[in-house]
């Protein structure tokens, strides 16, 4: 019919595409991530490499894990199997504090315990997932990926866990991409590992260097030569620095004191409060002409300074000279005793407590009178506790014997003898501490 418009044929529409090529578009799209990924390996196990700083590395591999999977939040945790312990310095989206976890507690705890992936799409469905930290700092976990970080001997050494992937959930390319990553991450950790170690053995030696010379710088260099008295003392160092201390002063022309102490513990800190305990000692001595009085305001020297709250156990004994009388203190040392030729050894304990522990503390004097042939023995307990193979004590009753042994032989000799003793009663023993041994004979 005329006038009559023509209908326009219909527009052909292009064919949907084969599902071959839309699998194969998939597998393309695939393919360069994982290229991706992996390019990324090779470069970041270059980054890795690059500081043996271990808190900038935690942030490192903290930061490469979030931003390559998406994740809103993680935390990096090392094994600490000495305090069987979790901890870290670096938690991403936190304050940067220290955290520590007991070993299986929470999910990373049970990751590093058993060394399972745990992937969650949420937390809040496992009993393992510790809500304090989201109800502390106004935060819900939902999806949530931990796994083990192995060394080249399979030992966990690091738990990663993420927190909220933003697309999503945490699939098998995140965690086959972290399991690339822990990879590099673990050398890195163990070589920064290493690294802080060795600064650590320095810094040690450094601080035992110093504390072997102030320890040495107090102690003095010979006894003195008195009429009608001989004296010897020996010091032996262990490895470690430690606060075995030895004194000699004269206050008096009839007078001598020596003196014998113990400060708890090693290193610096013990040789510090020992040389407190010197320069106070020679301080007071030419000032207080009382036993009681130097050692009171010794405790209160010790209390008034010692920051690290250390005490120290401390004998002093003041020789007359003419009237051969010995007055002595002795504050929670290992009590010296007088040898005799004749008779029963006697222990001298009267004093008090150790020193630094509480103020105001009052101490009694000792008093006995010497004889011709008496040996005094002082020592530190490095000689009453060395211990042999079996873990048996060497205790002053073997001393006494020694010296009894040795008593017509001078006091530098008996001395030696002791040593000697003691050297071959520990042989194989394990127990190794500073040694101090003094003999004082009455010709």
């Amino acid at each position: 019919m005329k006038g009559t418009p023509k209908t326009a044929p219909p527009l052909e529409r292009e064919p949907p595409a084969p599902a071959s090529l839309v699998e194969a578009r998939e597998a393309l799209a695939q393919q360069s991530r994982t290229l991706a990924r992996l390019q990324f390996l090779v470069e970041a196990s270059k980054i890795l490499n690059s500081t043996l700083d271990l808190p900038e590395l935690l942030g490192i591999i903290l930061k490469m894990a979030t931003e390559n999977t998406g994740a809103d939040r993680g935390s990096l945790f090392l094994v600490d199997y000495e305090q069987q312990q979790l901890w870290s310095l670096i938690a991403h989206g936190l304050e940067q504090k220290e955290i520590r976890l007991p070993m299986g507690k929470g999910i990373a705890g049970a990751v590093a315990q058993s060394g399972e992936i745990v992937n969650l799409t949420d937390a809040y469905t496992d009993s393992r997932f510790d809500r304090d930290f989201d109800q502390r700092f106004g935060y819900r976990t939902r999806s949530l990926l931990c796994l083990p970080i192995c060394d080249r001997d399979e030992k966990i050494v690091g738990v990663l866990q993420l927190l909220n992937k933003r697309d999503g959930n945490f699939d098998a390319e995140d965690v086959e991409f972290l399991q690339g990553l822990s990879v590099h991450s673990a050398i890195a950790l163990e070589n920064a590992r290493l690294h802080r170690e060795s600064l650590e053995r320095q810094r040690m030696e450094r601080e035992l260097t110093l504390a072997r010379s102030i320890q040495q710088g107090l102690l003095p260099e010979k006894p003195p030569t008195l009429d009608g008295y001989e004296v010897a003392v020996r010091h032996q160092s262990s490895l470690q620095v430690g606060g075995d201390y030895y004194d000699f002063l004269t206050p008096t022309p009839n007078t001598f004191l020596f003196v014998v102490a113990d400060v708890e513990g090693k290193g610096v800190a013990a040789a510090l409060i020992m040389s407190n305990l010197q320069a106070t000692l020679h301080a007071v001595v030419m000032h207080l002409h009382s036993l009681e009085g130097i050692v009171f305001t010794l405790n209160e020297s010790i209390i008034s300074s010692a920051h690290a709250k250390k005490f120290l156990t401390f004998f002093v004994g003041l020789v007359d000279l003419n009237g051969h009388g010995l007055h002595y203190i002795n504050a929670g040392h290992v009590p010296p005793v007088v040898v005799r030729p004749e008779g029963d050894p006697v222990l001298l304990k009267e004093g008090g407590m150790v020193l630094g522990l509480f103020p105001q503390q009052r101490y009694e004097r000792g008093f006995l009178k010497l004889l011709p042939g008496d040996v005094i023995l002082a020592c530190t307990d490095g000689i009453t506790e060395a211990a042999n193979p079996a873990d048996d004590q060497y205790e002053t009753q073997r001393a006494i014997l020694v010296a009894r042994a040795n008593r017509q032989r001078s006091a530098e000799e008996i001395v030696e003898a002791i040593f000697a003793d003691v050297a071959a009663f520990e042989r194989g023993g394990t127990h190794l501490d500073d040694k101090v041994m003094m003999a004082i004979k009455v010709r």
